[in-house]
């Protein structure tokens, strides 16, 4: 772990967790972002996809809902929205594995995945930790498959730019709001690096990566 790696619950501060659902789901128009994701990672049957920085596990739980054939596995290092995750997970009865780990250190083996999909983690992460999670996410798809992130993008406009000043502050959104996340894709070894699309949302502008390994 670097020495920056404090670990960032996923609304900074772990009371705030319970908030984190609704959030999500009035402020940042959640489920339009997250269905497109889940269109734009082609899943076939079959395939092993992982939500990396599952959170309380809405992602997760909608891909498997969507691709009832595919294996979905969720990981994330907080064992308190992990413990949302499962109820959730369970009250939806759909059969999904949750592991507790850090993206930077991925608990599985090489070429292990065809698909890696993840939602508003990246701006957790310290530079070095990005980067560190690109290249184990590099390492355990297997050839051809994909990486798709959503998170902050460069602003848009001027209300884009104010919030990423204020968010800039608080997490560690420098590298997306400067446009610097494809770059890293790149640094790991992807190929056909792409902004999809973008989201307005009210805390800013939101980006759909995509990223291949060849």
């Amino acid at each position: 772990m670097s020495k920056d790696s404090k670990y960032i619950p996923a609304l900074r501060f772990n009371i705030l967790t319970p908030l984190f659902d609704p959030l999500l789901r009035w402020g940042m128009h959640e489920f339009t972002f997250k269905r497109r994701l889940i269109d734009e990672a082609h899943i076939l049957r079959g395939y092993r996809v992982l939500d990396l920085g599952a959170g309380t596990g809405t992602l997760t739980v909608l891909l498997k809902q969507a691709h009832p054939n595919a294996e979905i596995i969720g990981i994330d290092g907080d064992p308190a929205v992990l413990s949302i995750a499962r109820a959730k997970a369970a009250q939806q009865n759909v059969k999904i594995t949750f592991d507790e780990g850090m993206a930077y250190q991925l608990p599985y083996e090489n070429q292990s995945f065809d698909r890696v999909v993840s939602s508003l983690v990246f701006h957790h992460l310290t530079t070095e930790d990005k980067q560190r999670t690109l290249n184990e996410v590099y390492r355990i798809l297997k050839p051809s498959g994909e990486l798709l992130i959503v998170d902050f993008g460069e602003p848009q406009n001027l209300y884009a730019r104010i919030i990423a000043t204020l968010f800039g502050r608080l997490e560690r959104t420098d590298d997306l709001t400067r446009g610097c996340l494809p770059k890293m894709f790149r640094r790991a070894g992807f190929q056909n690096v792409e902004i999809v699309t973008r989201f307005s949302t009210m805390v800013g502008t939101l980006a759909l990566y995509r990223g291949r390994k060849p």
